[in-house]
């Protein structure tokens, strides 16, 4: 695949993680299990970053939920506002850390973007009733920071980004941003990533 300026390098394939027992079809045969997509990326700098999600913004359409994972300062914040600026949305996409959602409407025909900060919440989607993101994701694109084991129950497709960084004490800007692809709506992702460059 053809890497996009900035020497952003990508890597896509096709990655096992343990697949939902098999349905059965009428006549009693077992559906083919669904292989989640992953794709890896490398970047060098907050710019880049903030490439990737204008890039990721691209694939985005109303009702989806994008998981952002990764030690604190690697850069979900940043990421976000990438997916921000290619969704055309109001505001600036800031940590939402002491308010733990923000609603950026979007200045065109677009999906708003919802984007939350779990950090500080303990529970499951019991203790997040309150944002009713359940009642925002259809026609938004929810972005939760720090969902892991918080939010799965919102929708049985969604896009998971984890990114890894240096940890100690270290100026490197280099991240690996793996997006796991999980559920029907994410069958495409490597064509569409390889695509929407």
């Amino acid at each position: 695949m053809e890497a996009p300026h900035n020497s952003l390098a990508a890597e896509a394939t096709n990655a096992p993680v343990a697949p939902a027992a098999p349905g059965e079809t009428q006549a009693g045969e077992a559906q083919a299990e669904e292989t989640p997509v992953t794709a890896r990326f490398e970047v060098t700098s907050p710019e880049q970053m903030q490439a990737l999600g204008r890039r990721i913004a691209g694939l985005l359409r109303p009702g989806d939920l994008v998981m952002l994972s990764g030690e604190l300062g690697a850069g979900k914040t940043t990421l976000t506002r990438g997916l921000g600026e290619g969704l055309g949305v109001r505001g600036a996409v800031t940590s939402p850390t002491f308010v733990i959602a923000r609603v950026h409407p979007s200045l065109g025909t677009g999906p708003a973007l919802v984007h939350v900060d779990a950090y500080r919440l303990g529970g499951g989607l019991d203790e997040m009733e309150d944002l009713d993101l359940d009642v925002s994701l259809p026609e938004s694109v929810v972005v939760v920071e720090w969902g892991d084991g918080k939010v799965e129950e919102l929708s049985d497709d969604r896009l998971q980004v984890v990114i890894h960084r240096a940890v100690g004490d270290t100026d490197d800007e280099r991240r690996s941003v793996t997006l796991v692809g999980i559920g029907t709506r994410w069958t495409g992702l490597r064509a569409a990533l390889e695509a929407a460059h």
